[in-house]
């Protein structure tokens, strides 16, 4: 029996990939529904491709353009993830979710429900939501399976261990396209040589959160949370060639390391198959050049000016973190539009978050998922009214 697949953000990079997988393994998945925002010309191609007969399009207008478009009849579209799951019947073998931004939430949430397996990569839900999506999971018995490929590795070594015995997690970084640069070409980078990645071919945000390290930031957040440990218990380590993505250091002396090429659909494809014997077809032999030389390196603050950040994350699911990530959102966007320069970015963030106004909230909890938006509306009109 085919595995049914729940596809969220099928347009964006890790729909991409995931579609990528499903393209090669059609005689044992199916897809039962896939969604977009706005890119309605290529979910059109997907859904003829794959054969998928129901459409999620989130984006209104976007929504009405489609019905214009003279589908197959048998084709059904709908305007948002809840319409859709009210005439859902089963339970999802597996549910990607692909979605960037806080947009991501609460799909993710109302998925909970119908899915067995939920394999996400969007950081935002599992940073600011995550003690709500973790209860519904609980709840529901749905089994989580992280998709970036550092908590994807986390994931794999230590998923039968006793968590009590880990000594030490290292998230590994490539160090971005600024690695052994001197802090005037730093400085002075433009948006093209920001986004320039050395390993991956990521969209503009995430290539710059990565230039500047707050990407991995985000990881040991996301991390922290998933697995239930202290932020302590993990550390960032540069490691240029991006081929080791998690190092454990266990407390009986002994130590797993997991590689693997820098290809998403491999975390993917192994979230798919979990528990299956199944082959990956592009599977590679172990590369040794990869392993070989001055391969890790200790990130310095004087480079990444945002390790600093670390300190203050407590664990305890605060407004913190979602004011940190809406922060971090309106400078890279002032970046991105050219109304900022790199350098000052990072500087004027940093500053930005011990303003009182945001302070006063870094002790306080959301209650309920729409503490999170109601936070995030009001930091974004706080930051536009206080440029």
């Amino acid at each position: 029996m085919k595995k049914k697949i729940l596809l969220l953000g099928s347009t964006g990079s890790i729909g991409r990939s995931s579609l990528n997988i499903i393209r090669n393994y059609k005689s044992k998945l199916e897809i039962v529904a896939l969604s977009t925002n706005k890119n309605i010309r290529l979910i059109k191609k997907q859904s003829k491709e794959f054969k998928v007969k129901n459409l999620i399009i989130n984006d209104f207008e976007s929504y009405k353009k489609i019905l214009n478009y003279g589908l197959n009849n048998k084709i059904r579209i709908f305007k948002n993830i809840s319409d859709f799951l009210k005439i859902n019947k089963k339970k999802f073998d597996v549910t990607i979710v692909g979605i960037s931004g806080f947009d991501g939430l609460d799909p993710t949430l109302k998925v909970i429900p119908y899915s067995k397996n939920l394999s996400s990569a969007n950081k935002e839900s599992i940073i600011c939501g995550w003690k709500f999506i973790n209860k519904k999971l609980n709840k529901y018995k749905t089994n989580f399976i992280p998709l970036d490929s550092e908590h994807f590795s986390i994931w794999s070594l230590i998923k039968n261990s006793n968590h009590n015995m880990i000594s030490k997690i290292y998230l590994t970084a490539s160090g971005g396209p600024f690695l052994n640069k001197s802090r005037s070409k730093i400085s002075n980078a433009k948006i093209s040589d920001v986004i320039k990645h050395p390993n991956w071919n990521m969209g503009h945000k995430i290539s710059v959160d990565s230039a500047t390290l707050m990407n991995k930031l985000f990881e040991l957040i996301e991390a922290s949370k998933i697995f239930n440990l202290p932020i302590n218990k993990f550390n960032i380590v540069i490691h240029p060639k991006s081929y080791v993505h998690a190092l454990v250091n266990f407390k009986n002396g002994l130590s797993k390391i997991l590689i693997h090429d820098t290809q998403m659909e491999i975390p993917i494809f192994n979230s798919i198959f979990y528990k299956t014997s199944e082959t990956y077809k592009k599977n590679k032999d172990i590369n040794f050049k990869n392993l070989n030389g001055k391969n890790f390196i200790k990130p310095s603050v004087s480079i990444f000016p945002f390790l600093k950040i670390i300190k203050k994350f407590k664990r305890n699911n605060s407004y913190y973190e979602i004011i940190l990530v809406t922060v971090n959102d309106y400078f890279v966007k002032k970046f991105l539009s050219g109304n900022i320069n790199f350098q000052k970015m990072q500087t004027k963030l940093l500053k930005k978050l011990k303003d009182p106004y945001l302070t006063n909230y870094y002790n306080k909890y959301p209650k309920k998922i729409n503490d999170i938006y109601m936070m995030v509306n009001k930091v974004k009109k706080y930051l536009y009214e206080n440029e």
